[in-house]
């Protein structure tokens, strides 16, 4: 198997598992813990903005080829492994949900970065 396509299926996975953890952050069969970090993950991975704007060179990748991974896989621990099979099974049938609420938080924590940055820097009366 190339590197290339070994690349294509760890990124299929990926995608599958995002979808995944946030059909199990709404199963009531998963502990609270566990849907609390599926949701949180699957937000930010469905999200269609990102914590770094991949337009920001090398860094903006980041959060894509390591954050979103790492997120991933500590959620995928948390869910039960049989729950976890049927929940990849059922994000193979449907089709890549957005989440708003993902973007809702992006574009608030942006917001507040941009607050604090215009707060730091804006001229204080001598």
């Amino acid at each position: 198997m190339s590197a290339l396509t070994s690349a294509k299926q760890w990124a299929r996975g990926i995608k599958r598992d995002a979808v995944a953890l946030w059909i199990a952050a709404r199963d009531p069969r998963v502990p609270w813990y566990a849907k609390a970090t599926a949701g949180a993950v699957a937000a930010y991975a469905l999200s269609p903005i990102d914590l770094i704007p991949d337009f920001i060179p090398i860094v903006g990748y980041l959060d894509d080829l390591l954050i979103v991974p790492v997120g991933i896989m500590l959620a995928i621990k948390l869910v039960p492994v049989n729950l976890m099979q049927e929940f990849r099974e059922e994000a193979m049938r449907r089709e890549k949900p957005v989440s708003r609420a993902g973007l809702a938080f992006m574009i608030a924590l942006w917001a507040l970065a941009a607050l604090a940055l215009a707060w730091l820097f804006w001229p204080k009366p001598a």
